[in-house]
């Protein structure tokens, strides 16, 4: 089989499913087509993306609108996942976050006692790490040159979806860290409940930035074939699910994809019919936190967490 008709989680044959728009038309509109994995259901982009996708659009530089009102909330985020990460390896742990974005985690490790740094491609994303004083460095995962064993924990926190060859990647971070040190992943769910509900505007799609689509048995089943064992997964998390849940259904309705997010990071027109849909859907925003509660209660969470121990 060619690239593009083996899935890269769990090596089934991929066939075309459907095809999905743009996630933004900063980056270009259209469609492009996703093939879904018949054993595992994980899913892939097809296509060559365009250039600087992670520089450009809602990744582009500067900050979101209410982004000091939105801190402590935040924070309340990067504690969650310390306290998933904690599980494996508590403070003080030597903690890589490979994909560390502006560094907000880093920082947040480091005030729990982590040892911390991180790795980010994007040159925004490693200035905004150095305007707040987080230690990243900018490189990507097949650039980077830990010494082997150097970590007793990594977390790649929605990054393995933006990757075309995860596999590669996750056995290249498995010889960063020591000897039953712990991974915590985290990614979107293609097997949850506003995955259906979205449908082609499933907020956690991002095409065509997201390249794999996991389900929760892709992703289980790729961890071990790169020497992981799963020791938790986690449905329930605040971070991205009772959002996505009530953004993916609110998308069917408006113009501009995923319009909320995108206002918010500066992405969308605020001048829009798509402004008056969304402030008459706020209201519905707790019934679809209580949706999306039920649906991590059933295993079918929009995002989901794996802490993973290396095997050897």
């Amino acid at each position: 089989m060619q690239i593009g008709d083996v899935c890269p989680a769990c090596g089934g044959p991929l066939a075309f499913w459907r095809s999905v728009p743009s996630a933004e038309t900063a980056i270009g509109a259209g469609s492009y087509e996703l093939r879904r994995c018949g054993r595992c259901g994980t899913a892939v982009t097809v296509g060559d993306p365009p250039d600087e996708l992670h520089e450009t659009g809602a990744y582009g530089a500067g900050d979101p609108r209410l982004a000091r009102a939105a801190a402590p909330l935040l924070r309340a985020f990067d504690r969650h996942r310390l306290w998933m990460l904690s599980a494996g390896a508590p403070a003080p742990a030597r903690l890589l976050d490979a994909g560390a974005g502006r560094g907000r985690f880093v920082l947040s490790a480091l005030a729990a006692g982590y040892r911390a740094s991180g790795i980010e491609p994007s040159q925004r994303g490693v200035l905004a790490a150095r305007a707040i004083g987080a230690p990243v460095e900018q490189t990507a995962i097949e650039d980077a040159a830990p010494a082997p064993g150097s970590f007793d924990a990594i977390t790649l926190w929605h990054v393995l979806e933006h990757l075309d060859e995860p596999g590669p990647a996750l056995a290249r971070i498995r010889t960063w860290l020591r000897p039953g040190g712990v991974l915590l992943v985290g990614v979107p769910n293609l097997a949850s409940a506003q995955a259906r509900v979205g449908g082609e505007h499933w907020y956690h799609l991002d095409v065509p930035r997201h390249r794999v689509h996991y389900t929760q048995a892709g992703v289980e089943t790729l961890l071990r074939a790169q020497g992981f064992a799963p020791v938790r997964t986690y449905h329930l998390l605040a971070e991205h699910n009772p959002f996505g849940m009530w953004q993916s259904a609110l998308s069917r309705l408006t113009t501009n994809p995923s319009y909320l997010y995108n206002l918010l990071k500066r992405n969308a027109p605020v001048r829009s019919a798509d402004l008056a849909i969304t402030a008459l859907a706020l209201p519905f925003a707790p019934v679809a936190a209580i949706a999306e509660l039920i649906a991590a209660l059933a295993r079918r969470g929009g995002t989901i967490a794996v802490l993973a121990r290396r095997t050897s």
